[in-house]
């Protein structure tokens, strides 16, 4: 099995010396990141454990006894490895196109390093052209973005100076919609808060159970409703680490050897909501009946699965 192996600049490993051309046998078992001889599959994954600067030296090796994968599916260990080869130039920093003054660059003209795109000068970009980190879109100067041309952060839409909007061409906060300087606005050209409609420069307040209410979002916010409802279970998905799986899982899902981990999906039922709610204290429960302005039970259980009794 080919692979890269990590050194210390004079060419030793955990205080073993080792020499290119030569081969090492280790005597005994062999577990990954205790006994044996390590190396990756990839240059990029070797500055995982490695700093990646001049001082780190990369060879080309080649198990050729027993190899066991750590969990990460990343890190390799071997009874039996030969140093083929020193890496150098490009293929030492890990880039596998031209032009690259960063580090692990697979795109072109990068200062930054671990950009698969072109000309950045950031981070872990997949785009091209930004300054930031993160980002998978195009010519952004901030963090994270999925867009074009955001210099906040966390926008999937574009030219956003603001932060997390997926609209475009927004100043503030958290917008789905287009051109708002205001906040959690989802209509358009509003300077006012969380607005549907366009050109408001007021905060609306808001219907709850189909009529209107004399609470805004910001009294919705910060009651004890939703801090309550928050911890109502929930049908989601998210993200479990190579670490953290059992073994049936692994067997159901191979595709953590590539992605190190896999997305679970955990379904909430209206029985998990009802015995959820049932289990709550009375007074928390009556004190979200008596909270909400115009309660409506069948609504109530239209919107949320759960039953209210005695109202």
């Amino acid at each position: 099995m080919k692979g890269y192996k990590a050194f210390n600049s004079d060419l030793t490993c955990r205080g073993f010396q080792y020499e290119v051309g030569k081969e090492y046998v280790h005597e005994g078992e062999i577990e990954p990141c205790r006994n044996g001889f390590h190396f990756c599959k990839s240059i990029a994954d070797c500055y995982t454990f490695y700093d990646t600067n001049d001082s780190t030296r990369i060879c080309e090796v080649e198990a050729t006894g027993n190899v066991k994968e750590d969990d990460s599916g990343i890190k390799f260990c071997t009874d039996k490895i030969k140093i083929i080869r020193e890496i150098v130039s490009d293929d030492r920093r890990g880039n596998t196109s031209v032009s690259n003054s960063g580090y692990c660059n697979s795109g072109n003209r990068n200062s930054g390093d671990w950009n698969s795109g072109n000309c950045n000068s950031g981070y872990c970009n997949s785009g091209n052209r930004n300054s930031g980190d993160w980002n998978s879109g195009n010519c952004n100067s901030g963090n994270c973005n999925s867009g074009n041309c955001n210099s906040g952060d966390c926008n999937s839409g574009n030219c956003n100076s603001g932060d997390w909007n997926s609209g475009n061409c927004n100043s503030g906060y958290c917008n789905s919609g287009n051109r708002n300087s205001g906040d959690w606005n989802s209509g358009y050209w509003n300077s006012g808060n969380w607005n549907s409609g366009i050109f408001c420069t007021e905060t609306p307040k808001l219907k709850i159970f189909d009529h209107e209410s004399n609470w805004s979002y910001d009294d919705w916010r910060l009651s004890f409703t939703k801090n309550f409802m928050s911890n109502c279970p929930y049908s989601h998905s998210f993200f479990v680490g190579a670490g953290s799986m059992t073994d049936e899982e692994k067997d159901k899902h191979p595709e953590y050897k590539t992605i190190s981990g896999y997305i679970k999906t955990v379904v909430a039922t209206e029985e998990d909501k009802q015995k959820w709610w049932d289990d709550q204290l009375k007074e928390d429960r009556e004190k979200v009946i008596n909270e909400l302005p115009n309660f409506d039970a069948e609504k109530f259980y239209k919107c949320t699965g759960i039953k209210v009794k005695g109202v």
